[in-house]
């Protein structure tokens, strides 16, 4: 029960900057933050693709956005672009808007579904005004209240100058870096909490409240504490990742794009300086070096540097927050950058555990409510990313049929089932992803419901359709205002 008076964070990069920055916005000088980081030690720094929150968390530190956007290189995102992933050579997008409008008591899927059986042409995405704007490769902030124009954002950006960006910002506020390596971790010998970290040159620093951000080391919850980890590999089998960047193309797609291979998928992210690069797979299907070659030989600009090889493991700590120690980013777990969930990963730990910061101990209810609360937010991503592979016509590779006949999670499989006996998806609260992610992912994976809600049938036919054709022209209506995306960066900017 002692009072929380100083916090060392273990660890620098996007993680352990973010986590300073934020908490020394909402604590002020309540309680003395220092952090601890060595340039000796690589940032992997592939974590460059997010979801709109982040616009949440920049607000709240009072980040001006063109100052952001500068400083990171960053571009808008509006989807993330799946290839390959049902059978190859089809597409769809996985947009943050949600299709359609509310027309109804139920949602706006079982109105196309019944439209669509009566003839109804085009697809479900044709009612999203961010994928609209993703086929034009356009964008434009569109400032009204009206849902139907509703058009989420988040940022591709480099997450190294991300951290850098935040740094400045967090030093400004009195955090104190300290630059060197932990050697060694104290503990106090009774209650087995870390008490203070010494240094390679000898320095000790000494803390309250430590924040693991040492990324896959986990040097603090798993080396020190012991704390054990939940192996996913059985479900999500990718192991290996290579990153490379190249060249950025002359017109900038206001997307990610995740391209499925035999053995794993490529990722494609653009920058205005550059584009991001990589492959995921897994070593058990496939060798590094024919990864290597399947990601070298799938660029389509000029790369500017050699691969950086990544080694991991999917899963979770058992539990997040244990003893005096809060692991925060890859010391916490690890998932697959699929859904760009990793930056909102570090977001979501940090605003927890400011919500229940034991500034006058730490209380054994606040730690179990967080450990909860970060179980169901990995878990219930961890069973979005399963769907992807899981729901599939592609048996052309060993891979591909193995994640075919996988034994998915109770609370997928039930998901899956629900929305195929009668079109409709419950969320867990904690489930980032919504209604409309679920629902674009599972028909893009080759889903179809076998029934409609009977609300659908209110309405009668010709007025189903005119009400189709209204919310198609409204959804149509911003486009003429927007402009190609590269224009609107530099426009925004201020660039000649």
């Amino acid at each position: 029960m002692q009072a929380i008076k100083k916090v060392l964070i273990a660890g620098g990069g996007t993680a352990g900057w973010m986590t300073a920055a934020l908490m020394s916005k909402v604590l002020g000088q309540q309680v003395q933050i220092a952090l601890v980081e060595s340039e000796e030690i690589g940032i992997i720094g592939v974590g460059e693709a997010t979801i709109p929150p982040i616009q949440t968390f920049n607000k709240f530190l009072g980040l001006d956005e063109k100052a952001f956007l500068r400083e990171t290189h960053a571009t808008m995102k509006l989807a993330i672009q799946f290839e390959n992933w049902r059978v190859k050579g089809e597409s769809y997008l996985h947009t943050f808007g949600a299709p359609g409008a509310s027309l109804g008591f139920c949602n706006f899927q079982h109105y196309w579904e019944r439209a669509k059986r009566q003839g109804v042409k085009g697809s479900i995405w044709d009612y999203d005004l961010n994928y609209l704007a993703c086929k034009q490769g356009t964008f434009n902030k569109i400032n009204t209240q009206n849902p139907i124009y509703d058009m989420p954002y988040a940022y591709h950006f480099d997450s190294a100058l991300y951290g850098k960006f935040l740094r400045g910002l967090a030093e400004q506020s009195g955090v104190v870096r300290h630059e060197g390596i932990i050697e060694h971790v104290a503990q106090d010998p009774e209650t087995g909490h870390v008490s203070g970290v010494q240094l390679t040159d000898g320095r000790q620093l000494e803390a309250d409240l430590f924040v693991d951000c040492t990324g896959s080391r986990a040097l603090l919850i798993q080396k020190t504490l012991g704390v054990a980890y939940e192996d996913w590999s059985h479900w999500l089998p990718a192991n290996s990742a290579l990153a490379v960047p190249t060249e950025r193309h002359d017109k900038t797609a206001p997307y990610t794009r995740s391209i499925a291979h035999d053995n794993g998928w490529q990722w494609r992210i653009p920058l205005t300086h550059r584009n991001g690069n990589g492959i995921v797979y897994s070593t058990t299907h496939t060798t590094d070096e024919a990864a290597l070659a399947n990601l070298m030989g799938n660029l389509d600009t000029k790369p500017l540097a050699d691969p950086k090889q990544l080694r991991f493991n999917t899963g979770r700590t058992s539990k997040q927050w244990y003893k005096n120690v809060i692991a925060v980013g890859l010391s916490s777990g690890f998932l697959e950058p699929l859904e760009s969930t990793s930056i909102h990963l570090i977001q979501s730990a940090i605003v927890r555990l400011l919500k229940l910061f034991p500034h006058q101990g730490i209380q054994d209810s606040a730690v179990e409510a967080f450990n909860e609360e970060g179980r169901i937010e990995y878990e219930t991503i961890r069973d979005f990313i399963i769907l992807h592979y899981k729901v599939t016509e592609r048996d052309d590779s060993e891979f591909w049929q193995a994640m075919r006949n996988l034994e998915v999670p109770d609370r997928l499989q039930h998901k899956i089932d629900l929305f195929t006996s009668v079109g409709e998806v419950f969320n867990d609260q904690h489930d980032i992803f919504r209604d409309a992610s679920w629902i674009q992912v599972m028909y893009g994976q080759g889903l179809t419901p076998q029934d409609y809600h009977p609300a659908a049938n209110a309405m009668n036919l010709d007025d189903l359709k005119a009400t189709l054709d209204k919310v198609l022209a409204a959804k149509q209506q911003p486009l003429a205002k927007m402009l190609p995306h590269d224009d609107y960066i530099k426009a925004f900017l201020g660039a000649a």
